[in-house]
Formats: structure tokens, C-alpha cells, sequence
């Protein structure tokens, strides 16, 4: 049986700073920051239902200024109606 090295591979550290150094700043592990993305510390969540959500964005598009904002609530509207085929 052949001796294996792979279990002494250590991920490499990445600085968080510019081309000319690492200012300020400690260096980090490589990886996501994202793996608690989600989690909370909260015992029970209330999850909005769908009807719920389909009429605070009537309201959020009635009450929105900006065209960007205006052009995503109504894709999401139109993604529910079309879920349903009431579109």
C-alpha cells in the first residue's frame, strides 16, 4: 500500500488587501463567506404565502418610482399569475 500525502494539504491564505500588501487587514482562509447565508437564530419563522406576497407587490407597484423596481415587481407578479395560468 502506497504512503498518501493529501491528508497534509493545507487550503492556502488569501490577504484581503491590494497588489502591494495586506493592510489592515488579517489573513483569511480560502472560501465562501456565504455557508451561513440563511441560518438564523430565531425558533419559528412565519413564511409569507404566496397570496400574501402577490399583494404587497400590487402595493410595492403602485407605491414605486423608480422604473427598474417597477419593471421587477411586475415580472414577479407575472411569474405568480403564470404559476397559477390566470396570466
Amino acid at each position: 500500500m502506497n504512503y498518501s500525502n493529501l491528508s497534509k494539504i493545507r487550503p492556502k491564505l488569501r490577504t484581503q488587501g491590494n497588489i502591494t500588501g495586506n493592510f489592515g487587514r488579517p489573513k483569511a482562509k480560502a472560501g465562501s463567506t456565504l455557508n451561513d447565508l440563511g441560518m438564523t437564530s430565531k425558533e419559528s419563522i412565519k413564511c409569507v404565502t404566496q397570496n400574501e406576497y402577490l399583494t404587497r407587490l400590487y402595493s410595492a407597484f403602485d407605491n414605486a418610482t423608480d422604473d427598474k423596481l417597477k419593471k421587477f415587481i411586475y415580472t414577479e407578479i407575472r411569474k405568480i399569475h403564470v404559476q397559477r395560468g390566470t396570466w
